[in-house]
C-alpha cells in the first residue's frame, strides 16, 4: 500500500517531523520546558497514573478487550487466512518501527487513528484493499498486547474456528516438526478447515508469540491529559534538538539515569570529545602500553648505531694503519674507538654502507686492556708521542634507570588500574562489595513461560498476580491497596520453586534480578550487607522490578539469642540489612522480593512478617492431576512409539505417587536413556517402567550374586510382605516384587501404589505395620533362625508406633497429648517425666507386639500362599500383580485408590518382557 511514493507509515513519519519542526526561538522555549520537567517530574507521573486509571476503567467496562476482532466473514478460509497472515505481519513490523521512532513523543492510540484513516483514504486500487475496520482491529490488538494490557493466554476470538485453532496452538511444541505436522493434521480433521488456512493462522499465532516484551514504557501511552501533551511533545523535540535521542538504540533509563546523564550528554554531544566510558579506558590503556613498548625498544636498541668488533680487528685494521684518534673506555667495560680524519676518509672512499660512527669492543679488565694495548703498540713500534690516548668515562644508561624504577612504576600502575576499575562499577578488583545479582532479559535470556509450568496452578496464580501488580499498579493503588513486598516460595526439593521464578522472569516485562543466598556470604566483614544495599539500590533505580533470592535460608536463619564469642555474626549483619531494605525507614514500594527455600521453619520471624514477605506460597509434591500435567509437559520432548497407551501420562502419574516435578523430569530422561542404551528407535512403556524402578529402588545389581541359601531367605522375606499386603484390607495395592539386589544394600524390592492420602486411621496404621513385619515373621516360620535383613522394617514400625503414641494421641494410657513436636534442638530436656517416659515405652512395645502377633497369625494361616509366592520368585526373580492374581486369586477387598481403578485396573501393571530386537551394544 503506497501513496505519493511512500508507505503509509513513512508518510506519517514525514508529517510528524514537519509538525514538530521548530526554529531557534522555539527550541529555547522547549529547553526551558525541559528544565521545568526535570525539576518536577511528579506532575508527569501523576498524569501517567491518571491515564492508567482511564485504561483500567475502559478494560473493566469493556471485557471485549481480550477479543481479537476479525471484521471480515469466513476468516478460516485459505484466501482470508492468507490475507490476515500478511496483514498482521506487516502491521507488527511497522508498529514496532514507529514505536521505536516516536517513543519520545508518547502517541496515544486515539492520536494515531486520524493519521491511519488518512492513509487508507489515500491508497485506492490496492488489492487486497485494507479496510478501516481491519486496520483498526490489528493496530488495537498490537497496542493492547505490546503494552501488556492483555496476555497471550487470555485471548479470545470472534470466530469460533479460529479460537479453537488457537487453543490447539498453545498446546503444540513448535520446535518439534514431526509433532507440529501431526498436530496440524489432527486439527484440520477435527475443525474441518482447509490445511492452508490452518497453516496460515498458525504462522500468525507464531508471529504474536515472538513479539518482544516492553521495557521502560517504550510503547506505553503515558499521556492521557491533553493539557500535558504539548509539554511532553516539547520535551521530545528538545531531546532531539540537543542530541539526547538515538533512533538506533534502546530508550534511555528514566528518572535517576536521566538526572545523572543530562549535563554530561549536553557537554559531550560533540563528536570529538573523549568520554570516560569503559571502552575508552580500554583503548587508552592499550595506547599507553604500545607507547611504552615502543619507548623501551628505542632505549634498549640505542646501541644499534654502533658496531662491535674484536680486539684483534681493532689492532690489525685500525691501530696498525693509524686510523684511531682516541679510545673511550666507558664504565670500565666497553672501549669505543674514535676515528681520526684518515680513518673517516678511508671509510668514505670505500663506499661503506655503514655510517662513519663509533666502533667498540669489550674489554676484560682495565689492567689487562692497558697491558695488551701497550704490548701491541710496542710491537708496531709506535712512538710515544703518536700513541693512542685512552680516556675513561662513566655514563648512566636510561634503560638501567628505568629498570631500577620499574617496580615502583608497576606498583603505581596497579593502584591506578584498580582505582579506575573500581570507579567503573561491578567487575573490578574492588567490586567485592557489589551485588552479584544477574539481570535477566525476558526476550533473550529466559525462554520459559507460565504455560511451561504445570502441576502448581495455585502457586502460579499467586505469582502471576505479583506480575500484574507491577505492570499495572494504579489498578490496585486507586482502591487503597498496597503492592505486596514479597513472597516466600517454600516446599520440598524439586517441586519447581526456581522454575516458577524463571517463568516469572520470562513473563514479567519488568527488570528481574536473580541472586543466590550464599552469594551474600563472604570472608570479608561487611561484604554481605554491602551487596544487599547495592542490590536494592539497583532494583530501585529500575523500579518496578523483581528480586529473586534463591535458598534464602543461607542468610535468613533465626538469629541466635546470644553469642558466646562476643563477636558480631556476619550473617546476622546481612540479615539485618535485608530486613531494613525490605521494610525499613526508607524502603521502596515498587520492588517485589521473591525468595525460595526448602526450610521455611528455620527462617527468622522478623523476615516472615507481613510487610516483608506478605505471602507464603507453599508448593508441595503434586497430586495425581498435577503429575499428569507435568508428564504431559515432559513427554512432548520424548519420541514415543506410535501405538503407545493413549493415557500414558495418567498411567505414569499413577505409578509415581509422591514424586516431585524434578523426579518426573528424571523419569522421562531416564526412559530416553534406557531406550538409547537398548538401541530402540522410540521410547516404549517398558522403558518408562524401568526408569520408574530405577528412580525408586536404584540400579539393578545383577553382578551382586547371592548364594542359594541367601536368595531363598530373601524370596521368603519378600513373599511375607506380599502375602500380608494381599490379605489386609487397608494395605496399599501391590504392583511388583523382585529379589534382584538394588541400590545401596537392598536385596529385595517391592513397589506398592499408595493413594494421595492426608489422614490415617488406627486400622490403617496397624495394617501398615503388620505388612512391614511380614518379612521377619516369614523368616521365623520357614527357617531355623532369623537374619538381619529386617532392620529397616523395624525402624519403620518403630517410627509409626512412636507417632501413634506421642503425636496422634492413639494410646489410652498416654492420652491425647503431643510430646513429639514439643522437643527442639535447642532444648535438651524432655517435656515429660521419667514415669511418663516408661509409659510411652510400654505403649510402643505393646503396639508393636500386637502387630507382630496378628502378622504371625495371618502368615500361619496363609503359609501355603507364602510358599507359592516364594517359589515363583525363586523361579522368575520378580512377580507382578497379574502373577499374584494367578497364584492367590483376586484380593478379597475392593481397591480404594482412584488412580489404580482408572489407569491400571485391568491392564498389566508392568511389561517386563524385552522385545527380541532390543539389544545393548555389548549384546550385538
Amino acid at each position: 500500500m503506497r501513496f505519493y511514493g511512500m508507505t503509509p507509515f513513512e508518510y506519517f513519519r514525514r508529517s510528524m517531523e514537519d509538525a514538530i519542526h521548530l526554529d531557534h526561538q522555539g527550541q529555547m522555549h522547549m529547553l526551558k520546558s525541559l528544565q521545568e520537567i526535570a525539576v518536577n517530574k511528579k506532575e508527569v507521573k501523576d498524569v501517567a497514573i491518571k491515564w492508567l486509571d482511564q485504561l483500567d476503567a475502559e478494560r473493566k467496562n469493556d471485557p471485549s478487550q481480550k477479543d481479537i476482532v476479525l471484521p471480515f466473514p469466513d476468516p478460516a478460509s485459505p484466501e482470508m487466512s492468507l490475507r490476515y497472515r500478511e496483514a498482521f505481519s506487516r502491521s507488527l513490523d511497522e508498529f514496532i518501527k514507529q514505536g521505536q521512532m516516536f517513543h519520545r513523543i508518547y502517541p496515544t492510540l486515539d492520536s494515531l487513528k486520524p493519521r491511519i484513516h488518512s492513509f487508507l483514504k489515500l491508497s485506492p486500487g490496492v488489492d487486497p484493499q485494507w479496510k478501516k475496520e481491519e486496520f483498526d482491529a490489528m493496530m488495537s490488538f498490537y497496542f493492547r498486547l505490546i503494552n501488556r494490557r492483555v496476555f497471550m493466554e487470555e485471548l479470545t476470538f470472534t470466530d469460533e474456528k479460529v479460537g479453537k485453532l488457537y487453543e490447539h496452538f498453545l498446546k503444540v511444541d513448535l520446535n518439534d516438526d514431526a509433532e507440529t505436522a501431526a498436530a496440524l493434521e489432527a486439527i484440520v480433521k477435527e475443525l474441518d478447515i482447509h490445511p492452508d488456512a490452518a497453516l496460515n493462522w498458525i504462522q500468525v499465532f507464531s508471529t504474536w508469540n515472538d513479539i518482544p516484551c516492553v521495557e521502560n514504557a517504550m510503547f506505553f501511552p503515558v499521556v492521557g491529559d491533553l493539557e500535558k501533551y504539548d509539554v511532553l511533545k516539547e520535551f521530545s523535540v528538545t531531546s532531539h534538538a540537543t542530541g539526547w535521542t538515538n533512533e538506533s538504540t534502546k530508550p534511555p533509563k528514566e528518572d535517576s539515569a536521566n538526572k545523572k546523564s543530562g549535563n554530561q550528554n549536553e557537554k559531550s554531544s560533540g563528536p570529538g570529545i573523549w568520554q570516560p566510558t569503559p571502552q575508552n579506558y580500554m583503548k587508552f590503556s592499550i595506547a599507553v602500553m604500545l607507547s611504552g613498548f615502543l619507548a623501551m625498544y628505542m632505549i634498549f636498541s640505542e646501541a644499534s648505531s654502533e658496531h662491535e668488533i674484536s680486539f684483534q680487528e681493532f689492532c690489525a685494521d685500525y691501530l696498525r694503519k693509524n686510523l684511531v684518534s682516541k679510545i673511550h673506555v666507558i664504565n670500565k667495560k666497553t672501549a669505543v674507538i674514535e676515528l681520526n680524519e684518515n680513518g673517516r676518509q678511508l671509510l668514505s672512499n670505500r663506499g661503506a654502507t655503514m655510517p662513519s660512527s663509533n666502533y667498540y669492543f669489550n674489554i676484560g679488565s682495565v689492567e689487562s686492556f692497558e697491558r695488551q694495548l701497550k704490548a701491541v703498540q710496542d710491537e708496531y713500534k709506535i712512538p710515544e708521542s703518536l700513541r693512542v690516548p685512552v680516556v675513561y668515562t662513566t655514563e648512566g644508561s636510561l634503560a638501567k634507570v628505568l629498570i631500577n624504577f620499574l617496580p615502583t612504576l608497576l606498583f603505581l600502575g596497579a593502584i591506578y588500574y584498580m582505582t579506575k576499575k573500581a570507579s567503573l562499577g561491578a567487575g573490578g578488583p574492588l567490586s567485592f562489595g557489589k551485588s552479584q545479582a544477574k539481570k535477566f532479559n525476558q526476550e533473550k535470556d529466559i525462554k520459559i513461560r507460565f504455560k511451561d509450568v504445570a502441576g502448581m496452578a495455585e502457586a502460579k496464580q499467586e505469582v502471576m498476580e505479583f506480575v500484574k501488580f507491577l505492570q499495572n499498579p494504579a489498578k490496585y493503588e486507586k482502591l487503597g491497596a498496597k503492592i505486596p513486598r514479597g513472597a516466600i516460595l517454600s516446599g520440598p526439593p524439586g517441586t519447581g520453586k526456581t522454575l516458577i521464578a524463571r517463568a516469572t522472569a520470562g513473563e514479567a516485562g519488568v527488570p528481574f534480578y536473580s541472586v543466590s543466598g550464599s552469594e551474600f556470604v563472604e570472608m570479608f566483614v561487611g561484604v554481605g550487607a554491602s551487596r544487599v544495599r547495592d542490590l536494592f539500590k539497583t532494583a530501585r533505580e529500575n523500579a518496578p522490578s523483581i528480586v529473586f533470592v534463591d535458598e534464602i535460608d543461607a542468610i535468613g536463619k533465626n538469629r541466635a539469642k546470644g553469642n558466646a564469642s562476643g563477636a558480631n555474626d556476619e550473617r546476622e549483619s546481612t540479615l539485618n540489612q535485608l530486613l531494613v531494605e525490605m521494610d525499613g525507614f526508607d524502603s521502596s514500594s515498587h520492588v517485589v522480593v521473591l525468595a525460595g527455600t526448602n526450610r521455611p521453619d528455620i527462617l527468622d520471624k522478623a523476615l516472615m512478617r507481613p510487610g516483608r514477605f506478605d505471602r507464603h506460597i507453599s508448593i508441595d509434591n503434586p497430586e495425581l492431576q498435577g503429575r499428569i500435567e507435568i508428564f504431559n509437559v515432559h513427554l512432548k520432548k520424548i519420541k514415543v512409539v506410535e501405538n503407545i497407551d493413549k493415557d500414558l501420562a495418567g498411567r505414569l502419574a499413577a505409578l509415581t505417587p509422591g514424586f516431585s516435578g524434578a523426579d518426573i523430569a528424571n523419569v522421562c530422561n531416564e526412559a530416553a536413556l534406557i531406550a538409547a542404551r537398548y538401541n530402540a528407535k522410540a521410547v516404549t512403556l517398558r522403558h518408562f517402567e524401568l526408569a520408574i524402578e530405577r528412580v525408586i529402588g536404584g540400579v539393578e545389581k545383577k553382578s551382586k550374586l547371592l548364594d542359594p541359601q541367601e536368595k531363598r531367605i530373601v524370596a521368603y522375606h519378600e513373599a511375607g510382605h506380599a502375602v500380608c499386603g494381599w490379605f489386609l484390607k487397608y494395605a496399599h495395592p501391590l504392583l511388583k516384587v523382585s529379589i534382584i539386589p538394588r541400590g545401596q544394600g537392598a536385596l529385595g524390592y517391592a513397589q506398592y501404589l499408595p493413594p494421595d492420602q492426608y489422614l490415617m486411621s488406627t486400622l490403617q496404621l496397624y495394617d501398615r505395620m503388620i505388612m512391614t513385619l511380614g518379612g521377619r515373621v516369614s523368616e521365623e516360620l520357614n527357617f531355623a533362625s532369623v537374619t538381619s535383613g529386617a532392620h529397616d522394617d523395624f525402624k519403620k514400625v518403630t517410627q509409626i508406633a512412636q507417632s501413634m503414641v506421642m503425636r496422634f494421641g492413639m494410646s489410652d494410657k498416654v492420652g491425647m497429648v503431643n510430646y513429639a513436636d514439643t522437643q527442639s534442638q535447642d532444648n535438651l530436656t524432655k517435656p515429660f517425666s521419667d514415669e511418663t517416659n516408661d509409659v510411652i515405652d510400654q505403649e510402643i512395645r505393646r503396639i508393636v507386639q500386637e502387630c507382630y502377633d496378628r502378622c504371625k497369625q495371618l502368615l500361619t494361616e496363609k503359609k501355603e500362599a507364602v510358599e507359592l509366592v516364594a517359589q515363583e520368585l525363586l523361579k522368575k526373580e520378580f512377580i507382578t500383580r497379574e502373577d499374584m492374581i494367578r497364584l492367590l486369586g483376586k484380593r478379597p477387598f475392593p481397591e480404594t485408590n482412584d488412580a489404580f481403578d482408572k489407569y491400571l485396573d485391568g491392564k498389566p501393571a508392568y511389561q517386563n518382557e524385552k522385545p527380541a530386537d532390543e539389544k545393548k551394544d555389548d549384546e550385538q
